[in-house]
C-alpha cells in the first residue's frame, strides 16, 4: 500500500485543508493510480471524532493493513469540529465538502477510484458515526454502505448551547440535521437504501443512541448489521470492529 498526505484547496470550504489516503500497490511496485491490476478499486471514506483529525485512524488503529487485505482505497479527510454539518449560524460547509466535493476531488487525483456506487463506502466513530450514516443516508444514489461506530446520532437531544446551535440550528432548523429526518426524505424519494454497519460498546455513553437509531433503521426497512460487545468508548473497541467491517462485511451481499 501506499499512503500520501494530501494538502490541497478545498472551493466548498474556501480554505486549504488536509486528508490521508491509503492506496494499493501492485506486486511490481505501481501505486493504483490507475486501478489495482487494471481494475477499479473500492474506497472508504474513514472519518474521524471530535478532537481528532486526519491521522488518528493511522495512529491508532491498523487500518492500512485492513486496507491492504481488502483491497481498498482509504481517504481520511479531517473535517475539524464540524460534524460534517454546513453550519445554521457560520460559513463552513463541511457535509458540502465531504459528502459531494471530496469524492469528485480524490477521483480526479486517482483515476483508480471507482465512482460505481457499489465500490463506495463511508465510515466513522462518535461525531464521524453521525457524519458516516449521514452521508450514507443522504448520498444514497453515491455510496452502498455505511459503518458506524460508537454514533452520536441523535443530535436533536444535544443541548441549546452556542457551540451546538451554530452548527445545528435551533427548532426546526435542526430537524433537516438529524438522522430521521434523513430516513425520511430517502424513504419519500425512494431512493436506493444502503447497507448499514453500528456497533456500540455496552459501556459506552452513546450505546443508547446506538440503540435507538437502529430501531428507526429497522422499521423503516433497512439492511442493518447490529453489534454489541464489551467496551467504551474506545480505540481498542473501534480498531477491532473497523477489522470486522471491512474484512467481512463489506464483503457480503
Amino acid at each position: 500500500m501506499a499512503l500520501i498526505h494530501l494538502d490541497f484547496f478545498s472551493n466548498v470550504l474556501g480554505k486549504c485543508v488536509k486528508a490521508d489516503v491509503i492506496l494499493p500497490q501492485s506486486t511490481t511496485g505501481q501505486i493504483g493510480l490507475e486501478g489495482n491490476a487494471g481494475n477499479e478499486f473500492p474506497t472508504l471514506y474513514l472519518l474521524h471524532g471530535m478532537s481528532d483529525d486526519e491521522t488518528i485512524w493511522q495512529r491508532r488503529t491498523a487500518i492500512e493493513r485492513y486496507a491492504t487485505y481488502r483491497g481498498c482505497a482509504v481517504v481520511m479527510p479531517t473535517s475539524d469540529l464540524g460534524w460534517y454539518t454546513d453550519m445554521e449560524c457560520g460559513y463552513q460547509r463541511y457535509y458540502t465538502y465531504i459528502a459531494k466535493e471530496l469524492p469528485a476531488i480524490c477521483r480526479s487525483f486517482f483515476r483508480g477510484m471507482s465512482a460505481k456506487r457499489e465500490l463506495n463506502w463511508v465510515a466513522g466513530l462518535s461525531m464521524g458515526g453521525y457524519g458516516a450514516l449521514k452521508t450514507g443516508l443522504n448520498e444514497s444514489e453515491s455510496f452502498s454502505r455505511a459503518i458506524c461506530l460508537s454514533g452520536a446520532y441523535t443530535i436533536e437531544e444535544l443541548p441549546r448551547a452556542p457551540y451546538w446551535s451554530a452548527i445545528f440550528g435551533e427548532g426546526e432548523a435542526r430537524e433537516k440535521h438529524t438522522i430521521t429526518h434523513a430516513i425520511d426524505s430517502l424513504v419519500k424519494e425512494n431512493r436506493p437504501k444502503p447497507l448499514i454497519y453500528m456497533a456500540c460498546g455496552t459501556e459506552d455513553t452513546l450505546l443508547y443512541d446506538s440503540r435507538k437509531t437502529r430501531d428507526t433503521l429497522k422499521e423503516n426497512g433497512f439492511d442493518v448489521t447490529y453489534s454489541e460487545s464489551a467496551g467504551g468508548h474506545t480505540w481498542e473497541f473501534w480498531d477491532k470492529q473497523i477489522e470486522i467491517a471491512l474484512l467481512d462485511w463489506t464483503k457480503r451481499d
